[in-house]
């Protein structure tokens, strides 16, 4: 099933992050707190100004986003969970460093 956000909101997937730390103990999940970021799934057509204009959203899909602990609206969609949020929920975009990608490689 495809999901379609409307007007300026914004579906995100949460990046999971590493369960482990550095010495090798395992967190358990019920000990873990859930990711503070995703990865934008979908953006909806932008936000409806006062004019009636439509603003476009900062936002695309594919971005890696920053986000409130309590963000957002969690919902399933095909057994996996997904957040629905507004554009304005978002802190920011992050960009990887070209550098550190030719290093990992």
């Amino acid at each position: 099933m495809k999901i379609r956000p409307l007007y300026d909101r914004v579906i995100v997937k949460r990046i999971e992050q590493q369960r482990q730390t550095a010495s090798g103990i395992v967190i358990p999940d019920a000990a873990s707190e859930k990711p503070e970021q995703g990865e934008v799934l979908a953006v909806g057509n932008g936000r409806a100004l006062q004019d009636g204009t439509i603003r476009p959203l900062q936002v695309k899909v594919g971005d890696s986003v920053l986000f409130g602990k309590y963000a957002g609206q969690t919902v399933k969609v095909d057994g996996e969970e997904l957040l629905v949020m507004r554009e304005e929920d978002i802190f920011g975009v992050l960009k990887q460093d070209k550098e550190a990608l030719k290093k990992a490689a």
